[in-house]
């Protein structure tokens, strides 16, 4: 059997340079694809075939002009042989060149920056949603690729909670936190859920970017466009997405957003704020930095040392989603970021941070939203 490796699947990403089957560890040169119309690129995402029993080797060539380049010291890649379950993989970074060691069992292998989170999963989870008691299913809209733009909407309380992930798709850890939310919020036993269901309105965009999650983009939608950096003047033309969730809360108001991410560099989970806004208020700021304390303390996998450092005051980036929230609307507003690489804190020899680490920092993060909520 010949050694074959595909991306011409859901979020596939990878070009072949050489394949090597001469010598008893068989290699592959491969390059990752830059966003379309874009300089981006760092996702990356495919099959290797017929190679059940070998050693090889598979060589990401250009890593030196990537995105975050700062991203590949101590990074191991993901590999899967059932997609469902993804573990680490001996991974090697030098000279801007990512070597990906594996001996697959059988005959086909995926290999991905992180555990892709497919558009067929995503469609499942939002068919799941809308037909739990209480849930309402809406599409916002279209994208430029005509693929739909979902809102889940559940709760009956006052307060207006908008949760939103996916603004750059590469970052699929940030879907499988919403699977995690939504799973929490849905449970009509889950005593969080309940009491947050009686004091908030949930709106819930689980993916904000279908077509760069389709294309196999690292952080822009189909035309190239970085939508966290669209907020301040969103247009139908480059940016629907934006623009649609945008209208969608000048309806409701937002009294509490997270936006869900991941960071390719940073080995941890932590929040950043709205600190240089130029109305900011000490009273949203307080209770910014009491969840934040509060989820620190709810669990290990969140914490506070490291992570963005703050604008100044009066110098947000008011084109970012969670500084023009909270200046349009006077929310308490927060980026979420979980990591690409391994959890320095708790570290996994195995999966290092993993969906199923994600998910469940979601219904944290629902639990520290419970104990502030009727504060916001």
């Amino acid at each position: 059997m010949t050694l074959s490796i595909s991306s011409a699947f859901d979020a596939g990403n990878i070009r072949i340079l050489s394949i090597d089957t001469a010598a008893p560890v068989w290699r592959a040169e491969l390059e990752i694809l830059r966003d379309q119309d874009s300089d981006f690129y760092q996702w990356f995402h495919f099959r290797v075939a017929g190679a059940a029993g070998r050693q090889v080797e598979l060589v990401l060539t250009n890593c030196a002009g990537s995105a975050y380049p700062d991203g590949w010291p101590n990074y191991r890649a993901r590999v899967s042989e059932d997609r469902e379950n993804w573990w680490l993989a001996d991974t090697d970074y030098a000279d801007g060149r990512l070597t990906i060691r594996v001996e697959p069992d059988g005959n086909a292998l995926w290999v991905a920056y992180f555990a892709p989170y497919s558009m067929e999963r995503h469609h499942d989870m939002v068919a799941w949603a809308g037909r739990q008691p209480g849930v309402t299913q809406k599409e916002l809209g279209l994208t430029l690729d005509c693929q739909p733009l979902d809102l889940l909407t559940l709760g009956e309380g006052e307060k207006q909670v908008w949760l939103y992930a996916r603004q750059h798709p590469g970052e699929t850890m940030a879907e499988w936190w919403m699977e995690g939310a939504l799973e929490r919020l849905c449970d009509p036993e889950d005593s969080v859920a309940r009491l947050l269901r009686g004091q908030a309105t949930f709106h819930i965009v689980p993916n904000m970017n279908p077509d760069g999650s389709r294309r196999g983009h690292l952080r822009t939608n189909a035309v190239g466009v970085n939508l966290n950096r669209e907020w301040h003047a969103p247009s139908l033309e480059r940016s629907p997405e934006v623009y649609l969730v945008r209208a969608e809360m000048d309806r409701t108001g937002v009294d509490f957003a997270m936006d869900v991410h991941g960071d390719e560099a940073i080995p941890a989970v932590f929040i950043a704020g709205f600190e240089g806004i130029p109305s900011l208020r000490q009273d949203r700021l307080d209770l910014y930095n009491r969840y934040r304390d509060l989820l620190a303390a709810r669990t290990p996998d969140f914490q506070t040392r490291i992570g963005y450092p703050a604008a100044p005051p009066g110098r947000a980036n008011l084109s970012m989603s969670t500084a023009q929230v909270a200046e349009r609307y006077g929310a308490v507003a927060m980026t979420l970021e979980m990591p690409f690489k391994d959890h320095d804190d708790l570290p996994d020899e195995d999966y290092g941070w993993s969906p199923a680490r994600s998910a469940q920092l979601g219904k944290d993060c629902l639990a520290a939203l419970a104990e502030i909520i009727d504060e916001i």
